[in-house]
């Protein structure tokens, strides 16, 4: 037997975009029901990125999930670029007025799914058998498999897929433009159980690979390092992997702590837009439409961005009709889309060794680092686009 129903928006994906998404429109009286393969705990653990631009803080406070944020969150107000044997501070509260804030995406999960589940929504885990169906219709269709195995079918006015890089939704765009490039190049990430070394994120170009010092609380420590997109995770014993960071951080008179190793994984780097970000009634936000290299730290921002900007789209079409913010959905997210895209490419390729790099390319990465943490322009450049270029309508 099938369970029919109906509700306004249909969410695909349980990650930040598609829960945030629900929460946004609960709060303008827009109904909805998300589906997501994974179980809540699965959701609630799985790392991922944990640096916010001053506008996705904003935009968070104003909905009214910022408690926790603004309690344990970690204001940063730059960082550091460390190159030839010396480390750099720029300054984003001088340069820019704006600063960052470091609060695990995971934390964001759990305060976004507590809320939602609070408020009675329909959040609906480990599902299976998920699909997309009717899309040219003014009633798409949701179709899954709930966690006892009924059969669901779901008449909607809009879907919203906030299903990531590998979900169902972007296949369903007919046409769908992809631009990507991947990069010759992975990071190997850590989660350490020891108290992070330095008070904001130390950026490393060393002539060996790129390194980078992040954290995720003031216990827990967060380090990057740059390996051969075909590396094995096996390859990398704590005792390698903390040896290699003591080399491409270190400095005279600092000091590196080291910890227990409680996660690590080798995670591929790749640039990935795709164009349109919407068809007919069905509309794609987050990892689903785009993906960028996390050396920026933009991938979570840009999926917030884009909800911040879907929701009042879908406030405006379904509460109002009125369409204009909708049919201009693709096209607006896109234009922030491509600058992230190319800030996270510039500091991809400022900071990391290619594999067959010469001298030539060394000393043009090795420029490019001098005049940013000299040059007032260039600096505000950079930090500009770090905190935020970008400002997700509130």
């Amino acid at each position: 037997m099938t369970i029919r129903t109906r509700t306004q928006v249909g969410i695909v994906g349980a990650g930040p975009a598609g829960l945030l998404l629900s929460h946004l429109l609960a709060r303008a009286g827009i109904d909805s029901v998300l589906v997501e393969n994974r179980s809540r705990g699965y959701c609630e653990a799985r790392q991922r990125a944990g640096l916010l631009e001053a506008g996705t803080v904003a935009l968070l406070r104003s909905a009214g999930v910022g408690a926790r944020l603004d309690a344990e969150g970690l204001e940063h107000g730059g960082i550091y670029l460390q190159f030839a044997g010396e480390r750099h501070h720029l300054d984003f509260r001088d340069l820019t007025d704006r600063t960052v804030t470091i609060y695990a995406q995971t934390e964001i999960v759990k305060d976004l799914i507590q809320s939602r589940l609070a408020a009675g929504a329909a959040l609906n885990f480990e599902v299976s058998r998920t699909s997309l169906a009717e899309l040219d219709s003014e009633r798409p269709v949701l179709r899954y498999l709930d966690s006892k195995g009924e059969q669901n079918e779901v008449t909607c006015d809009v879907i919203a897929g906030c299903d990531g890089f590998h979900g169902i939704s972007r296949a369903c765009v007919p046409s769908v433009s992809i631009a990507s490039r991947d990069y010759p190049y992975s990071w190997l990430g850590i989660l350490a159980m020891v108290a992070p070394s330095t008070d904001e994120l130390i950026y490393s170009r060393h002539s060996d690979g790129f390194a980078l010092h992040s954290m995720r609380s003031p216990k827990v420590s967060r380090l990057y390092l740059q390996v051969p997109a075909t590396e094995d995770i096996a390859n990398w014993p704590d005792d390698r992997i903390w040896a290699e960071m003591q080399r491409r951080l270190g400095m005279p008179g600092w000091d590196l702590k080291e910890g227990t190793v409680a996660e690590k994984a080798i995670s591929p780097m790749r640039s990935f837009v795709a164009s349109p970000m919407r068809y007919q009634r069905l509309f794609l936000a987050g990892d689903a439409a785009h993906i960028v290299p996390p050396t920026g730290a933009k991938g979570l921002n840009l999926a917030l961005g884009d909800v911040a900007l879907l929701s009042a789209a879908l406030v405006a079409l379904l509460r109002d009709g009125d369409p204009s913010l909708a049919d201009a959905y693709s096209d607006t997210c896109l234009r922030r889309v491509w600058r992230a895209t190319h800030f996270s490419w510039w500091m991809t390729s400022m900071l990391h060794v290619e594999p067959d790099a010469d001298a030539f390319g060394a000393q043009l990465q090795l420029s490019q680092l001098r005049y940013v943490t000299s040059s007032r322009a260039a600096a505000t450049s950079l930090a500009e686009n770090y905190t935020g270029y970008y400002r997700p309508p509130l």
